[in-house]
């Protein structure tokens, strides 16, 4: 009897050590943060919280993979729309970029105070390509920023838990629609300011569609940094666009002609120029402050 007494014992414990435990109600995602006295997070946690947290939101991924349709489907139309009606050769020439162009362009779009030459410069008489001349304007960096600030906004109202795709759709089509009303306005002021010029509705789509590349610094900055920071880089970016558009247009798009004319035609191309640079931050606001909250 005392031997079975004994097997059953060890037939007790061996089966207590076999038991899987059992699994844990909630995960432990106290690694996130170094240990630190109180139990406070590490300095600089916050903001790896946050990126963590925005680019694991469910919802803010699937936003930004419908945003993404969305971009992707409205560019072909536009593409195709722009192959009935415009010349592809003419086209070609915003669209001549690379690597470096792109970089230096978007540093001069965000910190412009330094940059001293603003003349396009031209090859018997041809305006140089992108590629070529950072002054000359492009629909590239304009179209990537476009579907870049769709996405964005996608992932933003995702994360507010706000997305639908009515929402992003009216989103995508009221930031097209305010660039193409600019370009209207500008083109009309053009021509009652009777401005001698070659400059061209792509022209002045170029410019209007830098302000893209601002309100995705400004969103960006809003999402990691809260309000505060949205406001610090809307300023930023605004006045850097701003500066960008008046030395732009006064140099490359009205051109050296167009400056020997009357008093009354030169006040009128001054206030052209500044009022195409002083609406910017107006739109750049309205298109980005309810993605911030």
């Amino acid at each position: 009897m005392a031997y079975h007494s004994g097997y059953g014992a060890h037939g007790s414990k061996h089966r207590a050590r076999a038991a899987p435990d059992p699994p844990p109600l909630f995960d432990d995602t106290s690694g996130g943060y170094s240990s630190q006295p109180g139990g406070y997070p590490a300095p600089g946690a916050d903001v790896a919280f946050n990126v963590n947290h925005l680019l694991g939101d469910p919802m803010a991924n699937v936003a930004m993979a419908y945003g993404s349709s969305i971009a992707t489907h409205g560019k072909d139309m536009v593409h195709k729309e722009l192959h009935r009606f415009v010349s592809v050769n003419k086209l070609k020439y915003f669209f001549a970029v690379d690597t470096a162009y792109v970089a230096k362009k978007l540093g001069l779009l965000v910190f412009p105070y330094t940059h001293q030459n603003w003349e396009v410069r031209y090859s018997r008489d041809v305006p140089l390509p992108p590629r070529q001349d950072l002054n000359a304007p492009d629909l590239y960096i304009p179209t990537m920023a476009f579907i870049t600030y769709v996405l964005l906004a996608g992932m933003a109202l995702g994360i507010q838990k706000r997305f639908s795709p009515e929402v992003l759709g009216l989103c995508a089509s009221t930031a097209l629609v305010w660039v193409m009303l600019e370009v209207l306005a500008l083109l009309l002021g053009v021509y009652l300011a009777a401005v001698r010029s070659e400059l061209s509705t792509f022209h002045l789509l170029a410019y209007s569609g830098y302000k893209y590349v601002g309100m995705i610094l400004s969103v960006l900055t809003g999402l990691l940094f809260g309000s505060d920071g949205y406001y610090v880089a809307l300023a930023w970016t605004s006045s850097a666009l701003m500066y960008f558009i008046v030395r732009s247009l006064r140099t490359a798009a009205l051109g050296p002609d167009s400056m020997g004319g009357p008093a009354p035609r030169q006040h009128l191309q001054l206030y052209l120029t500044l009022g195409a640079a002083a609406f910017q931050p107006l739109i750049i606001y309205w298109l980005t402050f309810h993605l911030v909250r």
